[in-house]
């Protein structure tokens, strides 16, 4: 099965890169042959594929799976991986050691040197002046995005108190591959990626890449600060941004129609998508063993659970697979997830979380509804609970994160909404996984294991790098 992938993988980059394969050649030290603004702008025209599939691991560590589909006493029965370390919450394995490469950290990187190709030879670049200050917001806005993906993956979550005195990433603004790029603190990381999508940088993004969902447009944009600031927990400061995205697109995927195709069919070009980005391949969640505990947390009337006999969640799959009674596997082929990328449906819960932690619970309750009414059949309104008895924030909360978790499996969005909660009191939580026969594995709030390691072949050509945790 993984050499099948990797073919895959291999496949998938060079038909991306055939469109433009003589263009995008790099001259030594990091100089790019592009020099026209057509010819740069063939940087941003791509599929973004960041070669990892996120439930293999940020899902794992927050319990969301077990996993793609693989033995899981076979993987437990080889104690010194990072694949156990991460399935049994096993802080003694030194995971930096083993980490020697990280695709997701390499790709990452790479789109961020496109942006910054784009970003200084654009001023000087022949052709349409007045497409430069699009292209260029939207290299800012990618750049920015791509940053805040890797600092909240490897370093730990941000907290105003303490964000100057961690560590973070190297914010990398310029194509001099001899140049030593130093770490940051968690502080500066975040002051640049929120000078790259400032409100000048939206302003400037096109109107019409909203229906290209391999572009970066203001809903995006928008989309991009809400999530930042989220992260920050600078809630009242993210709603607005998050309430301007939905305006912009707020479409919702209708999962009602499973109930009469029996097969929840998403292409990856759906318009509620803000920003496709895959992890490796278009097929996802397939192959996602949902762990006991995921699985407990589909409402009754759930559109896929009830009506896909196409794959769907099978129990037959994710038992047989995972050797766990009792999980569920998706193996629906049909969908096409947005793993790394943002879509307009998960930030109607952006906008919601941030509704309840302002104190408007109603309404961030009814913004959850919206979804939720496209997701399960006949389901209840929150709102309507709430209409007979109010709750308070974390009564509320408790309701939105239920849903939620569903909502993402398969992103990034679990775990990162996990590190963030785990910062906060009333939220913060010690995890324990339920493996059957095979024994129960718990996970602390604080736990090194929610900040991935910087892979050897960085590390070793860069001492400021040392590991965030």
């Amino acid at each position: 099965m993984n050499n099948i992938k990797t073919i895959i993988f291999a496949l998938l980059a060079m038909v991306a890169m055939t469109s433009c394969d003589d263009k995008l050649d790099i001259t030594p030290k990091g100089k790019s042959t592009l020099e026209t603004v057509a010819d740069l702008e063939l940087l941003l025209n791509q599929e973004y594929s960041l070669g990892a599939t996120v439930y293999t691991d940020l899902g794992v560590i927050c319990n969301e799976s077990l996993g793609q589909c693989e033995s899981v006493a076979g993987i437990l029965a080889q104690p010194n991986t990072v694949k156990a370390a991460i399935l049994s919450y096993d802080e003694s394995v030194d995971r930096a050691a083993l980490t020697t490469n990280d695709a997701r950290y390499e790709a990452a990187y790479r789109y961020i040197n496109y942006m910054n190709v784009i970003l200084e030879k654009m001023p000087e670049a022949e052709g349409d002046e007045s497409r430069k200050p699009a292209l260029m917001a939207e290299a800012r806005m990618m750049r920015a995005y791509f940053h805040w993906l890797l600092v909240n993956i490897h370093a730990q979550q941000y907290d105003d108190a303490t964000a100057k005195d961690k560590g973070g990433i190297a914010y990398v603004d310029n194509t001099k591959v001899t140049e030593q790029k130093t770490k940051l603190s968690l502080y500066e990381t975040y002051q640049r990626i929120l000078n790259d999508c400032s409100d000048e940088v939206i302003a400037l993004l096109p109107d019409a890449n909203d229906s290209d969902v391999l572009r970066a447009g203001k809903a995006f944009g928008n989309a991009v600060r809400a999530k930042v600031l989220m992260q920050m927990k600078h809630y009242a400061e993210a709603l607005p941004y998050a309430r301007k995205a939905l305006e912009i697109n707020g479409n919702i995927e209708d999962r009602s129609v499973i109930a009469e195709t029996m097969s929840w069919t998403m292409p990856y070009d759906l318009p509620d998508n803000y920003m496709y980005m895959n992890g490796g391949t278009r097929a996802a969640p397939v192959m996602l063993a949902a762990s006991l505990e995921t699985g407990a947390m589909f409402e009754e009337g759930d559109y896929v659970c009830t009506y896909d006999d196409m794959g769907g969640w099978s129990s037959m799959f994710g038992e047989m697979f995972t050797g766990v009674e009792g999980v569920k596997a998706y193996f629906g082929w049909a969908t096409q997830g947005n793993e790394y990328g943002i879509t307009s449906d998960r930030m109607y819960y952006v906008a919601a979380e941030c509704l309840l932690r302002t104190g408007k619970t109603r309404e961030g309750l009814a913004m959850v509804d919206k979804v939720r009414q496209c997701r399960v059949e006949d389901c209840e309104p929150f709102a309507a609970l709430y209409d007979e008895e109010p709750m308070d924030e974390p009564q509320a909360m408790a309701l939105l994160q239920k849903a939620k978790w569903i909502e993402c499996l398969g992103s990034y969005d679990n775990f990162f909404d996990c590190k963030r909660w785990n910062s906060e009191a009333p939220y913060r939580r010690t995890i324990t996984r339920d493996l059957a026969d095979l024994g129960k594995f718990s996970i602390a709030p604080d736990s090194k294991l929610w900040v991935m390691p910087f892979p050897l072949n960085a590390t070793r050509h860069n001492q400021t790098l040392t590991q965030n945790y």
